[in-house]
């Protein structure tokens, strides 16, 4: 098979995805190796609960990768992960933002040390059970990545990744949707086949992320005032970590009408609250801007920008601001764009590249 002096590491956490991924690659004819890493869980009952990365998923991954036939190896980046990902998910939130932990996770873990220890084994390509599709463009010499099919798309959080990453990149599920990959792995008797997927953060698979918070940066809880957006205090606040733009719901202060977070002020450890008016934005700051599958443009561009994961994308042009920076004017007023969270650029299926939102703007009068 014309595949089969292609050496392929595969990601495996455990779970139906990626043995999915490993099981087609290696009926596809590639010389396939399973790897996987060991990440800090902070579950209650980390063996229990934990599903992909901890003691259960690597047992899990170990399992298939015997059924396939194929070596398996663990890489232990608990240290790392604490000291990258689990830092900045801290930082983020003391500082009033909204972070994007699985964003950081592909970039700096997944196709950052675990990529570089499957080209150490010899692997030319790092695969994923990721629900997006790669292609190449001749003309600009470049790889692309486009968005996987229908709902199960996952590439909002790929939008981080460099050239060189996505160039040893495979995504063997692309053409594929989640209920097919159930029934792949069906038909292949794997034994993962009914594990549910994660629904929670990898590390905190309880879901409390912010007991979570309260033990490791407990900066983040001081208590401080909740003020409306016309200067009137309304109550006090538990902590800002309990908090992001937008939240509805728990504030704890009655009012005529509905209220949401706004915005803080760090200085004042103060939550900012407001009507719904108060969260709708035209713009956003965005910074850390990554182009993935174009160059960097040097004018305005007309992109379809997703402000958080389900977000459906909104019509907007996108402005260079020289180094890293950007401005995104919508077409239309977005509700509560999260300062943290990832603002990721589209044209059609093809992901241009992202960046994090710094900060939103109201241009028009409340």
């Amino acid at each position: 098979m014309q595949n089969e002096r292609v050496s392929v590491a595969v990601a495996m956490s455990g779970g139906v995805d990626s043995s999915v991924a490993a099981a087609l690659l290696k009926q596809q004819g590639y010389a396939v190796t399973g790897i996987t890493m060991r990440l800090p869980s902070y579950a209650s009952d980390a063996r229990a609960a934990a599903p992909c990365c901890g003691a259960r998923g690597i047992e899990d991954a170990r399992r298939v990768a015997g059924a396939l036939g194929i070596p398996f190896y663990e890489l232990d980046l608990r240290s790392y992960f604490r000291q990258t990902v689990i830092a900045d998910f801290c930082r983020a939130y003391g500082e009033g933002r909204t972070p994007n932990p699985c964003a950081r996770c592909n970039e700096w873990i997944k196709f950052g040390k675990l990529l570089d220890r499957a080209r150490e084994l010899g692997a030319e390509f790092l695969a994923t059970g990721h629900y997006v599709r790669k292609a190449w463009d001749e003309r600009a010499g470049r790889a692309i990545l486009r968005r996987g099919k229908g709902d199960d798309d996952q590439s909002y959080f790929l939008f981080g990744l460099t050239q060189e990453q996505l160039r040893h990149a495979l995504f063997p599920l692309g053409e594929h949707g989640k209920d097919e990959v159930r029934e792949i792995a069906r038909r292949m008797n794997l034994a993962v086949h009914r594990k549910p997927g994660s629904q929670d953060l990898c590390f905190l698979p309880d879901g409390d992320y912010r007991e979570f918070l309260r033990a490791e940066c407990p900066d983040a809880f001081r208590p401080g005032p909740i003020v409306h957006v016309s200067g009137k205090k309304l109550g006090q606040h538990n902590g800002i970590g309990n908090y992001t733009v937008g939240q509805r719901r728990g504030l704890g202060v009655a009012h005529a009408e509905p209220l949401y977070v706004v915005g803080f002020r760090q200085a004042e450890n103060a939550v900012v609250v407001g009507e719904r008016q108060h969260v709708l934005r035209d713009e956003v700051i965005v910074e850390e801007v990554n182009w993935l599958s174009v160059a960097p443009p040097r004018r305005s561009v007309e992109v379809t920008v997703k402000i958080r994961y389900n977000h459906p994308g909104a019509k907007a042009r996108l402005v260079p601001e020289g180094g890293r920076r950007g401005r995104v004017a919508f077409a239309e007023p977005q509700e509560a764009p999260c300062p943290g969270q990832a603002a990721v650029f589209y044209r059609g299926t093809e992901l241009l590249g992202g960046g994090t939102i710094a900060a939103s703007l109201n241009g028009r009068e409340d």
